[in-house]
């Protein structure tokens, strides 16, 4: 198992969770790429998906673990046991990082002096009173590597993250209308982003994710943005079964994917951003608009903008006039 040592800190939850905590233990596992993901970032006509991404479903995965953990740490301490995965308001990093699996880095994610970045972080929460591990200590020093990596600049100050400019929340978590001045930054990235990550120099004692289920789906290495252009609802659905992505449902999915199409320079993919123009989804209208005013000439684009349909929604009407119109911003 891809398990680090468990670490402990004796009453770190928050009271207002479960009032009887006196003792979280932290576990950390490893899921290490096998080769950089950076250079995929050069190939326009083919999908960035985050490296946590690329296999089974993490939270599934971990979860199931951890409450393998947490029986048989029950029946021997005989105290009660509650079990996280990224999935109630629990501090994750702050305490794996008091709990000396790692430290905080300068790109707010913990950092291991064995794993660099790559670590999905669990908790189990009890009732028993535990010795308790010393904190790491930042060994960022320096560096600003991370920093420096981020394409759309989301670190206002070391330590310190502006999600409404992060690539992994605009992908993942924001619904509605992307900042179209932060989409050329998006290049072919669909879901999620891994530059800090990557960036990291504590990378090079990194090794990779030991565990299958934790190795990537070759379909979800490179895959071409052309594809992803054509998924339904159905098929969005059975291709991402078991996978984080499909979390994110196939609407906000394929408005990623059309903004990674805008920026990929590559006419072959007008048909396929043109069939969207027709799609159910306010937020697919809106994208296909604009990657076609990346995609076509000026001369074409102010074409098909005279045959569009000005009673649309104002979303889709909004991404007509920014690009083809007068800018309503």
């Amino acid at each position: 198992m891809a398990w680090m040592e468990e670490t402990r800190e004796r009453r770190a939850a928050p009271r207002n969770l479960w009032s009887d905590v006196r003792s979280v233990v932290m576990f950390g596992v490893n899921y290490g790429p096998e080769e950089d993901p950076r250079p995929l970032l050069s190939r326009p006509d083919r999908a960035a998906i985050s490296v946590y991404a690329r296999h089974r479903d993490y939270h599934d995965l971990i979860k199931g673990r951890l409450k393998d953990v947490a029986t048989r740490f029950a029946a021997r301490a005989g105290e009660d046991v509650k079990v996280f995965v990224d999935t109630a308001p629990v501090m994750e990093k702050p305490l794996a990082a008091a709990a000396g699996l790692g430290w905080q880095g300068k790109h707010t994610n913990l950092v291991s002096k064995d794993f660099g970045s790559w670590l999905f972080l669990g908790s189990l929460f009890t009732t028993a009173e535990l010795d308790f591990d010393a904190p790491e200590r930042d060994h960022c020093g320096s560096c600003r590597a991370c920093l420096d990596a981020c394409p759309t600049a989301a670190f206002p100050a070391p330590y310190q993250i502006d999600a409404r400019r992060c690539l992994s929340y605009l992908t993942i978590e924001h619904k509605g209308r992307i900042d179209p001045a932060l989409r050329p930054a998006f290049g072919n990235r669909i879901y999620g982003c891994d530059d800090c990550l990557a960036a990291c120099p504590w990378n090079k004692f990194a090794v990779a994710a030991s565990e299958m289920k934790l190795k990537a789906r070759d379909d979800l290495k490179e895959p071409e943005i052309g594809f992803f252009l054509t998924l339904d609802d159905a098929t969005f659905r059975t291709f991402f079964s078991g996978s984080p992505v499909k979390r994110i449902g196939r609407v906000r999915f394929v408005r990623n994917v059309l903004i990674a199409a805008g920026n990929s320079g590559r006419t072959a993919l007008v048909p396929a951003c043109r069939s969207l123009l027709a799609d159910e989804a306010v937020e697919v209208r809106a994208m296909a608009v604009w990657a076609l005013s990346r995609l076509l000439s000026r001369a074409d684009f102010l074409t098909l903008y005279t045959l569009r349909n000005p009673g649309d929604d104002p979303e889709v009407e909004f991404e007509w006039q920014l690009a083809g119109g007068t800018p309503c911003i």
